[in-house]
């Protein structure tokens, strides 16, 4: 994809890893963009079924890249616009910087994020994207923004207020305190803890390529959808989702592979 972000895909799982180790994985201008075309160009992909985020070296994702701070603290408005971080599409009501972390909600396939050395600020918006997390129990993580003046803006508030009660998603962003893994897994910030979260975030996402690619899709629809939706409109989406796929080849296929005891043979959605 660039030189920013690395991806391999074996067996419908898609291996994308932050790929700027020397500085720990520090959001640049590069890696915005090359984190949003990944997760566009993941979405055309229909052999694949699921995403592992991970992040090379000694990080996952040390947040803002220093450099690129001090020039928005220059300029902030005029700097941000001209690495295009506040342009909008037709197609996301992210811009630029938020859709780095947004992205992988977009994104129709669940994304798992292996979270291990720090997680911060812009960083773990980027993990909060994801559906799952995985974390080391010494991991550190961060709403590190009120450190520098700010407020997280990688959308990780639409994010965060929906993993953790609202006291404690305003504790973390007000103080910007590091908590471990262990602790984000205590507080919801996290699913798993794991002395080897990309191990344990690959083999769940290959659990997850075994089942029926349509009911898979469909689930993160319509779970996404009903954080937002009414009652009534989750319901409706709910009947017409399993509408869509009873009596369909795929699920028929799931029925007669667990009557028969064998493994589903499953396609790639059309």
């Amino acid at each position: 994809m660039s030189d920013r972000v690395r991806v391999r895909i074996e067996d419908h799982v898609a291996d994308v890893r932050l790929d700027r180790p020397e500085k720990m994985n520090a959001i640049d201008a590069a890696m915005f963009d090359a984190l949003v075309e990944t997760g566009r160009k993941l979405a055309t992909e229909p052999q694949v079924r699921a995403v592992v985020l991970s992040g090379e070296g000694r990080a996952f994702c040390a947040g803002l890249d220093f450099t690129s701070f001090m020039g928005m603290a220059g300029g902030a408005a005029k700097e941000t616009k001209g690495i295009g971080l506040l342009q909008h599409d037709a197609s996301s009501p992210a811009n630029r910087a938020q859709l780095a972390g947004w992205v992988w909600q977009e994104l129709p396939i669940p994304v798992i994020a292996a979270v291990h050395g720090v997680a911060y600020g812009g960083g773990l918006q980027i993990a909060l994207g994801a559906d799952i997390r995985f974390v080391a129990p010494d991991a550190k993580l961060s709403v590190m923004e009120i450190k520098w003046g700010l407020v997280p803006d990688m959308s990780g508030t639409q994010t965060l207020r929906h993993l953790v009660r609202l006291d404690v998603a305003k504790e973390l962003t007000f103080t910007g305190r590091i908590v471990s893994g262990t602790e984000a897994v205590a507080l919801g910030l996290a699913t798993h803890v794991s002395d080897t979260p990309l191990e344990a975030a690959l083999a769940l996402a290959r659990e997850i390529a075994s089942k029926s690619p349509a009911a898979v899709r469909a689930s993160k629809q319509l779970l996404n959808a009903t954080v937002t939706a009414s009652v009534e409109d989750g319901l409706r989406l709910e009947a017409r989702l399993q509408t869509s796929l009873i009596g369909k080849p795929e699920q028929i296929e799931a029925v007669k592979a667990n009557l028969e005891k064998r493994t589903p043979r499953f396609g790639d959605p059309s």
